[in-house]
This record gives structure tokens, sequence and C-alpha cells, in this order.
């Protein structure tokens, strides 16, 4: 099977934690330890909260500012806006950011969560019969 293994810096590996819980990650206590927690959102998606050391000590580049910079995106899809919904309010009360309003194109609607660190996710619900039919009129 195929996987993906997302490694982020965090300032605190268990609140960080704590967040992606609010998200519906699960810790996978495998790879779970003081310095690091491993979260799960499928089989194949799993995100590894790093602390700043053991980040910085696998990779010789400077962490930027993740609050102020932009190095990357990572989108969740689901199975309806309900969930896109659900997620978002509860990364917000978890202490997360929404830093722009939903994107709605008919056929897709988007919202992006900040976790703690300023990482930035996408929630999307693609509606896949609605734009299979806009892309058949093109």
């Amino acid at each position: 099977m195929k996987q993906i293994f997302i490694n982020l810096p965090v300032k605190n590996p268990e609140a960080s934690m704590d967040f992606y819980a609010q998200l519906g990650f699960t810790n996978y206590p495998l790879f779970t330890d003081e310095n690091q927690k491993c979260m799960v959102w499928s089989e194949q998606i799993y995100v590894m909260l790093q602390s700043r050391a053991i980040f910085s000590s696998y990779n010789k580049k400077p962490i930027p500012d993740i609050k102020n910079n932009i190095a990357a995106t990572f989108t969740l899809p689901v199975e309806s806006l309900d969930m896109v919904n659900e997620i978002i309010e509860n990364g917000l009360k978890a202490g997360g950011k929404e830093p722009t309003p939903m994107l709605d194109e008919g056929f897709m609607q988007i919202r992006e969560i900040e976790d703690l660190d300023g990482h930035t996710w996408s929630v999307i619900y693609l509606d896949l019969d609605k734009f299979k039919e806009i892309k058949a009129k093109q």
C-alpha cells in the first residue's frame, strides 16, 4: 500500500495533537513519542507533528516563519459540505484561524484552516456529478 507521511514542525507537539484530533485525525501511538505525534487521516495519510528540534535534526534548511509565509498547503477532500463546515468549525474552536472566506464554485466548496503554527489546510467538498456536467458542456 502506498502511504504519505507529511512532516510538520510545530512548537508544541501535544497541543498540536489536540488540535488535529479536533479536525478528525486520530493518534497513532506506534509512531508517537514526546517529540513527535503521529496523526492519521486515513490509511494512506499520516501527519507527523514534530518538535522544531526533531524536524531540524532531519533537515539542513532553516524552518520558515509559517505564520507569515506560506511554504505548502494541504487539501483534505470530504464527502459533504456539512463535513467541511464541521471540520473547520471544530478547528476554529480548537484555536485555528480561517485565513480566507469559503470559496464556493457551485460544484465545489473550499474552506481553509491554519493550525496553531500556521500550517494551512484546505477542506474541500467536490460534487463530482456537477463537475462532470460542467466539463461536458465545455
